[in-house]
């Protein structure tokens, strides 16, 4: 079996947890990537634990945090709302149904100005990782 340090200690991470808060700070990050142009609004919807328990975990200050491009260790994670008011961002929760074998799932909606939108799935997998 191999085991890197990664799975034993945990990502560098604002905490405080790597499936809630590391791994969703980079599952935001990577469907703005995908997006691929300026938006003005977006819409998470959670599900499985996500739904459950996101304010508690830090789950939205870290999906916001990354739709603003933040990395996961973002001295600044914990002021996303603060930040995204500043930068004109709009930015919604919601609980959603999404079928997937993992717990913590999200489908990231990001509205354009043009009245387009582009959403992206995935799922924190734990120890920060994603799908």
């Amino acid at each position: 079996m191999n085991i890197s340090l990664l799975d034993v200690i945990g990502p560098v991470m604002i905490g405080p947890s790597s499936s809630h808060t590391a791994g969703a700070a980079k599952l935001a990050k990577t469907a703005m990537t995908i997006a691929g142009r300026p938006f003005s609004k977006v819409l998470f919807g959670l599900g499985g634990s996500f739904a459950s328990t996101y304010k508690g975990h830090f789950t939205d200050r870290a999906l916001v945090a990354g739709a603003l491009g933040m990395d996961e260790d973002d001295e600044h994670l914990g002021e996303s709302f603060e930040i995204a008011a500043q930068r004109g961002l709009q930015f919604e929760f919601y609980e959603a149904e999404i079928v997937s074998e993992y717990e913590n799932t999200a489908r990231i909606t990001f509205c354009f100005d043009d009245g387009s939108e582009y959403f992206v799935e995935g799922a924190s997998l734990g120890g920060g990782r994603i799908l």
